[in-house]
């Protein structure tokens, strides 16, 4: 008596591996080349080197006793200058969210008549951030990780960094 080879169960068993192994690879191609990570840096060496010339600016802002005080009720965002005597006649403050590249906003606040800072944001800003504060030139930069929201004020200062 003769059986035909597709009527073998371990016949079926043999060829689903294989294919089941091709499926997954091609799946696995798929959802990696599906959305690339935009958190990698294509060109370090260049990125390193700007990482350097911020350093100098993180150090000027230590050096000059930049500190700040922020404030977040109900959506409207307070910054204060407590540290220094001087006033800007702009400030940009950087928000950076750690994982969602699309939650990151920039605002460019001008001091009102107390010289503190006020601006009204239109979404609301909770979990944590990545805050950056620096003069509209460029010349100095405070960068501080805080959490939102808060019931205190959070000081914002310069930290020193290990090197």
């Amino acid at each position: 008596m003769t059986t035909y080879w597709y009527k073998e169960p371990w016949a079926w068993l043999v060829f689903a591996l294989p294919f089941s192994a091709v499926v997954a690879g091609i799946a696995t191609y798929i959802i990696a080349n599906h959305e690339p990570d935009p958190l990698v840096v294509g060109n370090y060496y260049k990125k390193g080197k700007a990482i350097n010339l911020e350093l100098s600016k993180i150090k000027l802002a230590q050096k000059l006793g930049m500190k700040f005080s922020l404030t977040l009720n109900d959506d409207e965002l307070l910054i204060k200058p407590t540290g220094i005597e001087k006033e800007f006649s702009l400030l940009t403050v950087n928000f950076y969210h750690p994982t969602q590249e699309e939650k990151d906003f920039v605002l460019t606040l001008t001091p009102d008549g107390d010289g503190n800072f006020r601006h009204h944001l239109d979404h609301e800003v909770k979990g944590k951030w990545q805050i950056t504060l620096s003069t509209f030139d460029d010349k100095w930069k405070i960068q501080n990780t805080i959490y939102l929201p808060q019931a205190s004020a959070i000081s914002i200062e310069s930290e020193p960094k290990n090197s």
